[in-house]
């Protein structure tokens, strides 16, 4: 991929709630991104204050978020796009390796499984400083918002 991407014009997710600032590259089975977490959160002051960590449900998020533009993308690419939103349907198999904190950056990898009959099955890999950080595996679906 050599053209940028604005993730907002794929996803409606905004600030404060968008995980992901770039798309690095894509094809049609992945997609790479990351995010830049400023150590100025609000979260950080009431998530563990004295160690601050960024919640393991929000680097999933970040997670979802690079599997709904990898859809996005998939979708905007085809003959014959489709109407609505990649949504979360079902979330397995979470692990929690290491922490994210104030000032990291978070780099997200999502594959896809398999597509089958309209819901994506994909698998999510989110690193810090290049090792692992959470795994999940997760399928979506498109709505209508």
């Amino acid at each position: 991929m050599t053209e940028e991407i604005k993730v907002t014009d794929l996803i409606p997710h905004r600030p404060p709630f968008l995980w992901v600032d770039t798309i690095i590259e894509y094809d049609s089975a992945s997609i790479i991104t990351e995010k830049a977490i400023p150590e100025t959160l609000d979260i950080f002051q009431g998530h563990y204050p004295d160690h601050p960590i960024l919640p393991g449900v929000i680097l999933c998020e970040a997670l979802f978020q690079t599997g709904a533009l990898l859809i996005a993308l998939i979708l905007k690419n085809t003959a014959v796009p489709k109407a609505g939103v990649p949504v979360i349907t079902r979330i397995e198999e979470a692990k929690f390796k290491r922490p994210v904190g104030p000032g990291d950056s978070i780099h997200m990898q999502v594959n896809i499984r398999e597509e089958l009959g309209g819901v994506w099955f994909l698998k999510g890999v989110l690193r810090v400083n290049e090792k692992v950080s959470v795994k999940v595996n997760f399928a979506c679906t498109l709505a209508e918002l």
